[in-house]
């Protein structure tokens, strides 16, 4: 089982929230639970993940541009703008001392962004909070970005639908840059793991309440 203990959450990201709901119930028999919009112009939906039939503080968000939204223009967020199906897009990490993270990924050649303060209002009107680095260049989806959650409770520990997670893998054809840069985040093992196959992808395994097992 690859499973990095630092994961806070994995992003299924889509041009549609709906269609993305939809298509995640036709997979998993599971309707992932309605989050709330960004200022980013996206909104999510979010499924808790169990790792060993335990529960975990992560959690699967599906994110695409907020139905809400005024205009047509979609949003650059996870280049949805740029998506046509549900994608495994990137993923977050919670590290302690998240500037401290920021600024020695910095010192090493690898540039994480600013740490920024995000927030949005669930379905009941609460208001969650969060410091976060902005997702990679989509050339750099391999580097998750970094989340500090503060004072707020992690959403995964809330009540949610729920699936198992079997698996978690960062595939990619040439690994080594990749390697290098996890080494400069100082993370050890609580990064995804890294193996060498075909193309720059994903790989999630799910397993639903009646052991079906599902890649996505």
């Amino acid at each position: 089982m690859s499973v990095p203990h630092l994961l806070d959450h994995i992003v299924i990201a889509g041009p549609d929230l709906s269609e993305l709901v939809d298509w995640f119930h036709d997979l998993t028999g599971i309707t992932a639970a309605l989050g709330g919009a960004h200022p980013t112009g996206t909104a999510n939906a979010l499924v808790a993940l169990t790792v060993g039939g335990e529960r975990r503080p992560h959690y699967l968000e599906l994110i695409g541009p907020d139905p809400e939204r005024e205009g047509e223009e979609l949003p650059k967020s996870f280049n949805i703008h740029r998506l046509r199906k549900p994608t495994v897009i990137t993923y977050a990490v919670h590290p302690e001392g998240i500037d401290r993270v920021v600024e020695q990924a910095r010192d090493q050649g690898v540039e994480l962004g600013e740490v920024e303060d995000l927030s949005r209002r669930t379905p009941e009107g609460a208001l969650l909070q969060w410091r976060l680095t902005r997702a990679p260049a989509p050339q750099n989806y391999g580097i998750p970005f970094l989340i500090d959650w503060g004072s707020t409770e992690q959403p995964g520990l809330g009540d949610l639908p729920v699936i198992e997670l079997a698996s978690f893998e960062r595939v990619e054809a040439g690994p080594a840059p990749l390697r290098q840069a996890y080494e400069a985040l100082g993370l050890g093992e609580g990064l995804a793991a890294i193996r060498e196959g075909r193309g720059s992808r994903f790989a999630l395994q799910l397993r639903t309440a009646d052991g079906r097992e599902i890649e996505l």
